[in-house]
């Protein structure tokens, strides 16, 4: 059989994706990247917010629409979409012949192979996390590597506990071996995801924590750079701060989403921040950790957000000056407490207020790049752009979210090169070897 697979979300998900991959893979099953030339297809969907819902509905409607020329004869539909909606996603959308949640994605075979339509399967979205193998789609030289799924914070407006469940930390050891694996395979750079990796090991209650773990992450030969997001600031502790400070392995970029720093807005977020807890954290690591990169996001237009809270973010941010930052629009989730709350700001208005931050930060973020023009950085390369200049990431820079640094000279994907910045160019830097 040929599959073709659509991966969308995030890299959590996609880490999900990638085990699906390998079982379709394991099984005798052909990947294909033609969805016309396939006899089945997966798509592994995302609902956190209502643009991710829309991607991922217009890639099945897309598919369904091969389904009737024949040329597509099963279409499976996986991840969180399913798992939101499942009372009600396979009358929706009647072309679909299985769904299956988060908790049941190992049974990504069985669901391809079985002639049966209208297959749901939903299990324990609360189990432990699967130990499989992955076909790993990212790179060269780097991956992510799930330490941890489902999250216990309850912030007002996320859906993601409801859909993927309360927060599950994986085994050190089959951490530390998955390690070892993608380092055999020519991994440079891991990329520790969760929906908080602070938090790792909290469920444990022995002991086990990220800093612990950081430090045998190390020790794994041939990774060069460990990377972390995300770490919530109140779990944020002087004993990780330590160990990212005295680790060169783990790279100086810490992703803190802050989401916003009125004290109104923050508790009306359910965040148990507040703007003088913030401004002494970012002290604290600047303090501590000089060459930090710090990163965050925001959400500006939550209800009861007026022009007086959101002066004060802008002011926050012209203060702080963050290197690094993602800015969203407000969206109402079904069945979160933020969706029900008064006082909401006009959509137009709080789009209007995503562009001003955005704007804001563009200028912050040049400023850092600008000043990073004539000094040297190890940078992962990672390819080759339209023009022929290997495209590559500085310890500042991490894949999807940041810019990529355009340069020339002696350079091989997959593997880190000595590069002088010497300029800007649409916003990526630019520079040669030496």
């Amino acid at each position: 059989m040929k599959v073709h697979f659509t991966a969308l979300g995030c890299a959590k998900n996609l880490i999900d994706s990638e085990q699906m991959l390998a079982l379709i893979q394991t099984a005798g099953h052909q990947i294909t990247a033609d969805p016309a030339q396939a006899d089945a297809a997966v798509v592994n969907t995302c609902a956190f917010i209502e643009a991710a819902q829309q991607e991922a509905i217009d890639a099945i409607l897309e598919l369904a629409e091969l389904k009737k020329t024949g040329s597509l004869k099963r279409l499976v539909v996986t991840g969180c979409l399913p798992q939101r909606y499942q009372g009600d996603i396979l009358q929706e959308i009647p072309e679909i012949d299985a769904v299956l949640g988060v908790g049941s994605f190992p049974d990504i075979v069985a669901a391809l192979e079985s002639g049966q339509t209208h297959l749901a399967r939903f299990l324990d979205k609360n189990a432990p996390l699967p130990e499989l193998d992955r076909l790993v789609t990212t790179g060269p030289g780097w991956a992510y590597i799930k330490i941890a799924d489902g999250c216990d914070n309850r912030c007002a407006y996320c859906v993601i506990p409801s859909i993927r469940g309360r927060y599950r930390s994986r085994p050190k050891a089959a951490i530390l071996a998955e390690a070892e694996k993608l380092a055999a395979a020519g991994v440079k750079e891991l990329i520790l995801v969760a929906q908080d990796v602070t938090a790792y090991g909290r469920d444990f209650r022995d002991g086990t924590g990220l800093a612990g773990l950081l430090r045998d992450l190390a020790a794994v030969g041939g990774i060069q750079w460990i990377r972390l997001h995300y770490l919530y600031p109140n779990e944020i502790t002087d004993e990780l701060i330590d160990a990212i400070a005295a680790e060169p392995k783990v790279v100086k970029y810490l992703d803190v989403p802050i989401q916003h720093v009125n004290d109104a807005i923050l508790r009306r977020m359910r965040r148990p921040e507040t703007r003088a807890s913030i401004e002494a954290l970012f002290a604290k690591l600047r303090a501590r950790i000089p060459e930090a990169v710090l990163r965050t996001s925001l959400i500006v237009g939550l209800p009861g957000e007026g022009e007086a809270e959101f002066a004060e973010l802008l002011d926050f941010l012209r203060q702080q000056r963050l290197p690094r930052a993602g800015v969203f629009a407000f969206s109402p989730q079904e069945g979160t407490p933020a969706a029900a709350m008064p006082d909401r700001c006009d959509e137009e208005e709080a789009e209007a207020r995503r562009r001003t931050v955005t704007e804001l930060q563009n200028a912050i973020m040049d400023e850092y790049d600008q000043a990073r023009i004539g000094r040297t950085f190890s940078v992962l390369c990672e390819g080759v752009d339209e023009g022929g200049r290997w495209t590559g990431r500085t310890y500042a820079d991490s894949p999807d979210v940041d810019e990529q640094v355009l340069f020339t000279g002696d350079a091989v994907p997959g593997a880190f090169a000595q590069v002088r910045i010497d300029g800007m160019e649409d916003g990526c830097l630019t520079g040669h070897t030496v």
